[in-house]
């Protein structure tokens, strides 16, 4: 998200564009003329959502769903210079604006990338943070072909981010929301499955947008506690990972990050719910902040294609202790023979991955 901010932060709207009715819902009425001589006051995330604020005290909330990204380029910058903001596993994912080409004024072009979001590092993470962040380096020939399996890439506010050129069938014909700013930067959003989000939520009530309303604390802000933790999983009956990809629990934790977390704090992603209470939530809460703030010092998790904002791959994944480790050792254990590694299993759909020795 600061990748995008860096971009358009002051800047005037002076044309904006819709190309068709809406993505996963209909667009609000005249949007292009509502955002048109705007200017752009600032970013906030929530959860896995962007929030735009506009200087006609309306904020545009943005959501990139599956495979949506948010392509830059300056009105003269040559093919292939694009800055693509993905959905990426994460949080607060973003940075300064790394790729061909001079920073805007008064922005730095090295920032420190952060993996967010939305949306998440795994095909899985829709649910994830808004990854959504960093603008990075635009590869060659459009968006590759959806990856099978659970290990695919991207994950911020969705799981299939990616960086890719903006060029060709996914720059133009994918290509639904176009604003265009006074100091020559192009700011598309590309979303070849539509299941993207955008609307208008007055600033001051930004919080009791429908899509906000409700959302738990975010996992980084002092707010989160275990006891927090522990009032919202007591009486839950639901195993303890699918209880934290609930957005009413938290905000925007994706699968690989819980993953990671669960097997710091020691605790199986089979436990029920409602009995990680107590000591437990003790445990667990400080292992989801340090995963978290790991991943912000790593760069984020670069799962096949996606790119920091800076133009470089995320290495958390190397700091991986089980997440898409079946078989391997994990840090904590000797490994096979003398124990069988990691294991994977799927719940609700998505690949689980844990240490049957030490987490309980």
């Amino acid at each position: 998200m600061r990748g995008l901010s860096a971009v358009l932060t002051g800047q005037v709207i002076a044309r904006a564009e819709t190309r068709r009715a809406g993505l996963r819902w209909p667009f609000p009425d005249n949007l292009a003329e509502r955002l048109q001589g705007n200017r752009v006051e600032g970013f906030r995330r929530r959860g896995k959502y962007m929030l735009m604020r506009l200087s006609s005290g309306q904020s545009m909330l943005i959501h990139l769903g599956m495979s949506g990204r948010m392509v830059a380029r300056m009105a003269e910058a040559a093919p292939g210079e694009a800055l693509v903001l993905d959905a990426t596993e994460g949080v607060l994912a973003g940075g300064g604006v790394g790729a061909a080409g001079d920073a805007p004024a008064g922005h730095g072009a090295n920032g420190q990338a952060v993996p967010q979001a939305g949306g998440g590092g795994d095909s899985e993470d829709s649910t994830g943070m808004a990854e959504a962040g960093g603008l990075a380096r635009g590869g060659a020939g459009g968006l590759p072909a959806d990856p099978a399996g659970d290990a695919a890439a991207g994950g911020s506010l969705g799981p299939q981010g990616r960086a890719s050129d903006a060029r060709g069938s996914t720059g133009e014909k994918h290509e639904h929301l176009i604003l265009e700013t006074g100091d020559g930067w192009r700011v598309g959003f590309c979303d070849p499955r539509r299941f993207g989000v955008v609307d208008l939520v007055p600033t001051e009530a930004e919080d009791r947008h429908r899509l906000l309303a409700g959302m738990g604390p975010e996992p980084l802000e002092d707010d989160f506690t275990p006891a927090v933790l522990s009032a919202a999983l007591r009486g839950r009956n639901t195993p303890i990972k699918a209880a934290l990809l609930d957005q009413k629990v938290v905000a925007g934790l994706g699968n690989i990050y819980v993953a990671e977390a669960l097997f710091r704090a020691g605790i199986s992603p089979e436990r029920l719910a409602a009995t990680v209470v107590g000591a437990r939530a003790k445990r667990l809460v400080p292992a989801i902040k340090a995963v978290l703030l790991d991943s912000i010092e790593a760069g984020g998790s670069s799962l096949r294609d996606y790119v920091r904002a800076d133009g470089e791959v995320g290495f958390f994944q190397d700091r991986f202790g089980v997440y898409d480790r079946e078989g391997v050792a994990c840090p904590a254990c000797p490994g096979p023979p003398k124990c069988s590694g990691v294991a994977r299993i799927v719940q609700a759909g998505r690949s689980t991955f844990f240490c049957p020795r030490t987490q309980r």
